[in-house]
């Protein structure tokens, strides 16, 4: 017994009455390319700035990754006319937040406060770069609290011939600073001596943590030829 076609199908009939092959089903659209969900453009306080959802994603427990993350995004966020997220914050700070989830250093332009910065990392939960700020806001109040640099000054006065020797042997910090000539004050043998005043400095830090350091033998010497004067 000769079979029919299969059921559910029928076969289209081909010249003379004879029946045709199946007609194809219709094919599925094609797939976006990968590039183009790769990129996401991001609103933040109306400037727009671009980057990668591998980037954004860095930081899996943050704000940009919760909001772009490939898997499906846990936060709603509206978007604009132009498909980028809406973000309400300032986009001054965030270049620096976009900069460390590219590259993982912290630049900070001088114009903008390291406070703002931290606010905006805050923000977006990205606790490493908290970190990070966090310790550069305290080193610096650290520098400011230990206050400018001071230094002390000293004259000496010393004969020419005097004069190299004096300047080779200073040590303990004390830096030559101005030589002046006072001219020749007196005759030695059949030669005029020439005089010198010569300004010497070093940073004023006697004490550290209380204790008192006493100047070195080299820094007597200094000290006592400049109360001479």
């Amino acid at each position: 017994m000769a079979e029919g076609p299969p059921r559910g199908r029928t076969p289209s009939p081909g010249p003379g009455g004879a029946p045709g092959p199946p007609s194809p089903r219709a094919a599925a659209p094609p797939n976006p390319p990968a590039a183009a969900s790769k990129w996401v453009r991001l609103n933040v306080g109306g400037t727009y700035f671009v980057s990668t959802r591998q980037t954004l994603c860095r930081e899996p427990k943050s704000f940009l990754c919760r909001l772009c993350c490939q898997d499906g995004p846990e936060l709603g966020s509206d978007k604009d006319e132009t498909g980028a997220y809406l973000i309400d914050r300032d986009p001054t700070y965030f270049g620096p937040i976009l900069n460390y989830l590219r590259h993982g250093k912290l630049i900070i332009n001088k114009e903008l406060a390291e406070e703002g910065v931290l606010e905006e990392a805050e923000f977006y939960n990205i606790a490493s770069l908290v970190r990070l700020v966090k310790e550069r806001i305290r080193d610096n109040e650290n520098r400011t609290s230990q206050g400018p640099v001071k230094h002390v000054y000293r004259v000496l006065q010393c004969q020419e011939e005097e004069l190299t020797q004096m300047v080779s042997t200073m040590s303990d910090g004390w830096k030559f600073e101005q030589l002046i000539s006072i001219g020749s004050s007196y005759n030695y043998g059949n030669e005029d001596q020439a005089e010198f005043l010569c300004v010497v400095s070093r940073e004023l830090n006697n004490s550290t943590n209380g204790i008192v350091k006493e100047p070195s033998e080299k820094a007597k010497i200094l000290q006592e030829r400049g109360s001479r004067m």
